[in-house]
């Protein structure tokens, strides 16, 4: 136990093995260096060195929420048609069968009924930022997944349920990107990410729990929704992040234009 409280992160995982390869324009081959460095950075930022990660990707989606048990997690390359060295990674941290089954009683007593996945690997979404953020592969981490409904106020839900962990040395963090249209993210018009993104973040910072929450249950409403997330399953995880934030509130810690594209991260409770 801790009695610092973590906050709870949304982080912007990059595209595919980001870090290990150059893309050409409209990215080029330095285009993700600044996320890089945000995440390298991220564990000295934290109020101390959190005892595991709880990860929800926007790459594991199941009927119903579902939580990771292996304690030796292996590697899923869930992406297609990149180098062969990107399909060399390895990402060898632990899991925490302990810590899963805590999530589970906590998903539980919040009458959320969820399963338990005991093969389930790391997947992009996962080992692509954690490369970077924890390099030794130390940190224990649980992945939880998505529930294929994608409802935002469902997920909501299921973060406020694992609230309790950030009090217990558990960073919760979701892991998705603020805009994901793989038509449009190489073409050089930003004002669709622009305008959504500017709502994004003036959503994710409201004082008032309450509306932050009602803002991000209407996010298809928001200024050029679909044209950013044609489909949502790399938004949801922040609303994860958001549940688990409660009554704290959130603050823009990452920003960039990235291929023409703008690129945000948030933290809540920093």
């Amino acid at each position: 136990m801790t009695s610092v409280r973590q906050p709870t992160l949304f982080v912007s995982h990059g595209g595919g093995p980001s870090f290990w390869m150059s893309y050409p324009p409209p990215i080029g081959p330095h285009g993700f260096d600044k996320l890089r460095a945000y995440l390298a950075s991220l564990i000295e930022s934290l109020p101390e060195r959190p005892r595991a990660i709880l990860v929800i990707s926007g790459h594991w989606e199941e009927d119903r929420v579902t939580v990771s048990t292996s304690p030796a997690p292996p590697m899923l390359f869930d992406y297609y048609g990149f180098p062969p060295h990107t399909y060399q990674l390895s990402y060898p941290a632990p899991g925490d069968p302990a810590l899963a089954g805590r999530v589970r009683a906590l998903l539980g007593e919040a009458g959320i009924v969820s399963d338990q996945n005991a093969t389930r690997g790391f997947d992009h979404g996962v080992f692509v930022p954690f490369l970077i953020v924890d390099p030794a592969a130390k940190i224990p981490v649980v992945m939880m997944s998505l529930e294929s409904n994608l409802d935002p106020a469902r997920h909501l839900a299921i973060g406020a349920a694992v609230a309790p962990l950030r009090d217990e040395g558990v960073l919760i963090v979701g892991s998705g990107n603020s805009f994901h249209n793989l038509r449009t993210f190489f073409g050089d018009d930003a004002g669709a990410s622009l305008h959504f993104d500017k709502w994004l973040t003036e959503t994710a910072l409201l004082p008032d729990p309450a509306a932050r929450a009602a803002g991000l249950v209407a996010w298809d409403r928001a200024p050029a929704a679909r044209a950013c997330h044609p489909r949502e399953e790399h938004l949801i995880p922040l609303m994860v992040a958001a549940g688990a934030a409660r009554d704290d509130r959130g603050s823009l810690v990452f920003h960039d234009i990235i291929g023409g594209k703008a690129i945000s991260g948030y933290a809540f409770g920093a």
